[in-house]
């Protein structure tokens, strides 16, 4: 992909960025485009999927948010 110097990637929104500052800003945004996130070491679920029937009241109303 070729540019012409008036086709530009980025663009300056307010006010002038010299070239070193445009040069920059492309070094940070690659490098983090190309950054590999580490993947998360799997975990178990920190609570049971399921429900302990004695610990819980006898009655639920209806309506109540604990289904």
């Amino acid at each position: 992909m070729s540019l012409n110097p008036a086709e530009s990637v980025l663009r300056v929104e307010k006010g002038h960025a010299a070239p070193e500052e445009l040069a920059a800003i492309t070094a940070v945004l690659m490098a983090r485009a190309a950054a590999r996130p580490a993947a998360p070491a799997h975990r178990g679920r920190d609570t049971a999927g399921w429900r302990r029937l004695e610990r819980t009241p006898g009655f639920r109303a209806p309506h109540s948010w604990q289904g």
